[in-house]
């Protein structure tokens, strides 16, 4: 599906879309000039309809297909909602891939790039996926596309400098809090420590969080030393992972990084996605949990954990 279909698409399907409003505080500077953020989340939800990506395995991990929406039950802060969208075709997503190029990456750069090429690999024609680069700085090295190649500027770069991994996660989630793709997913190819960033991680986790964007980490510490340094920064990969719906994968390389990063493209396109109208419309700032079950037996959900309401001014 090109991209000139997916837009116009996107603009006859306003329903379960355009009722997703994204308030963002600001403009993204370079590093130099960049200021503290004014709110204590960057990116908050304000919107009639919360949109739910999910989703299900069996026992084995394989992912499971031809559910309805009456398999599905759906609470926030414990009280049950009523689904207004469903749907579980086969849809394009659109993806951020975060590389990290600082000092403390100079030994596992080549393993990075070796993830971020299986991802690329897997991608379909209506997908896409852009590319950052992130130190001191960020860095947009590869735009939105759907090839299979890596820009030469992902193989220029040398790991030096400090690391700000949150606020690239922050990045990642504005720009794709105007893409219109449905699904939408951060691969983060990290080690996972944050040495500069103005965003905390919570800030991090809430941007993407008020975009429904899934965070996959592969943890670039899982070189076998098992240090408590590594499983230190690995729990802060995991945490972002798990509250988002996505993945963690703790592999240092080799076939089961190959297999992960199969897993993730797979995923991505074979989600359920589902809607509702919640029944608090309070503009109170707090964090929504959200809690989705299967009425079948033996059926693994994976969704994120929540929301943080808008705040009225």
């Amino acid at each position: 599906m090109s991209q000139p279909f997916r837009k116009r698409a996107f603009h006859r399907l306003p329903f379960y879309l355009a009722l997703v409003s994204l308030i963002i505080t600001g403009t993204w500077v370079d590093r130099s000039t960049a200021q503290q953020p004014q709110s204590d989340d960057v990116i908050r939800v304000n919107s009639d309809l919360v949109l739910v990506n999910i989703t299900v395995t069996d026992d084995n991990g394989r992912p499971v297909s031809n559910l309805q929406q009456s398999d599905f039950n759906i609470s926030e802060d414990s009280r049950p909602q009523t689904i207004s969208f469903f749907g579980s075709q086969s849809t394009p997503f659109a993806a951020i891939i975060l590389l990290d190029a600082s000092g403390s990456m100079e030994n596992r750069m080549s393993l990075a790039r070796s993830a971020a090429i299986r991802f690329v690999e897997g991608l379909r024609p209506e997908d896409a996926v852009a590319v950052f680069q992130f130190d001191s700085k960020i860095r947009k090295v590869q735009d939105f596309s759907a090839s299979s190649d890596l820009s030469s500027r992902v193989f220029d770069a040398q790991a030096n400098g400090m690391t700000v991994l949150y606020d690239a996660i922050v990045q990642a989630a504005r720009d794709l809090a105007v893409r219109p793709e449905r699904r939408k997913a951060i691969i983060v190819l990290s080690d996972g420590e944050d040495t500069k960033s103005d965003a905390t991680q919570g800030k991090a986790l809430n941007a993407a969080l008020a975009v429904d964007a899934a965070i996959y980490s592969v943890d670039m510490t899982q070189d076998g030393t098992g240090t408590s340094r590594n499983q230190r920064l690995g729990m802060i990969l995991r945490e972002l992972s798990e509250k988002t719906g996505g993945i963690y994968v703790g592999t240092g390389g080799g076939p089961a990084l190959r297999e992960a990063c199969k897993k993730i493209v797979q995923e991505l396109s074979e989600q359920y996605t589902i809607g509702y109208q919640p029944t608090n419309q309070s503009l109170d700032g707090r964090w929504r949990t959200i809690s989705v079950q299967s009425k079948k037996a033996n059926l693994k959900i994976r969704a994120r954990k929540g929301y943080r309401a808008a705040k009225s001014s």
